[in-house]
């Protein structure tokens, strides 16, 4: 049985027509694991970079909640190279809370970056952003996040409901652990329309064509006062014409 906010998937052939058509597109894991040619073993391996985040402290909430990393990437067709490290800026426009900011996160770790699993992730979301914008070159940022529920709550955006300046936002879902929250929804820019789901399944994924749609992610909290949850996801932004801040 279908419940009120389960995630709406495409099918993996439907990817790039339903990204067009809608400004988002929702795989599920399985469909996943099927375009970056992998399997579940492989992924989880990769994820375990996850349990090393550096905690943010560029949270003007006064959170804890926040650890991560950030590296750049370019990506043209399939040759991925990865860029100088460089702070993370937004305009004010994108990111009111944070926006302004050069944030110095610390880099992803080489052997991640080297896992050829994760340069076929860059590769494989180019290809969608290619058929949905035309092929070039294409600059993209890396956010691995772990929200977690240390100050009780996590705020997977504490920005709120936004837009983050690129051309498209690749969101995968990794982990929920002992959770209750973290609902996405994704909005029409200029319309009423809108979608809510709870993305639960680890390496599904949603795309955001983000000149069209607003998304946001409601906060977590843990299923019981004694036990801290937490919520992993990778986030990658990919944008023509250099990195936001050149």
């Amino acid at each position: 049985m279908t419940r009120a906010f389960d995630p709406p998937y495409t099918p993996l052939v439907r990817r790039d027509t339903d990204l067009a058509a809608h400004g988002f597109a929702l795989l599920g894991a399985a469909d996943v694991r099927e375009w970056l040619a992998t399997d579940a073993s492989e992924l989880e391996q990769l994820h375990r970079a996850w349990n090393d985040l550096p905690a943010d402290g560029y949270l003007r909430d006064g959170g804890r909640y926040r650890r991560r990393r950030h590296s750049c990437f370019v990506v043209e067709g399939a040759a991925v190279t990865e860029a100088p490290h460089r702070a993370h800026w937004q305009p004010l426009e994108y990111n009111a809370l944070h926006g302004g900011m050069q944030r110095w996160f610390e880099p992803m770790e080489p052997a991640t970056t080297a896992n050829p699993l994760w340069q076929r992730i860059l590769v494989r979301v180019g290809e969608a952003v290619s058929a949905l914008h035309g092929d070039r070159p294409w600059f993209v940022e890396a956010h691995p996040f772990r929200i977690d529920t240390t100050d009780g709550i996590g705020r997977p955006t504490p920005e709120g409901a936004h837009r983050d300046g690129v051309d498209l936002v690749a969101v995968f879902m990794l982990e929920r652990h002992d959770i209750k929250g973290g609902e996405s929804r994704v909005f029409e820019a200029d319309g009423p329309a809108g979608q809510r789901f709870t993305l639960t399944d680890p390496w599904s994924l949603v795309l955001l064509d983000d000149a069209r749609v607003i998304h946001e992610t409601t906060p977590i909290q843990p299923l019981a006062q004694d036990q801290l949850g937490w919520r992993d996801t990778l986030v990658l932004t990919y944008r023509r014409n250099g990195f936001q801040g050149d």
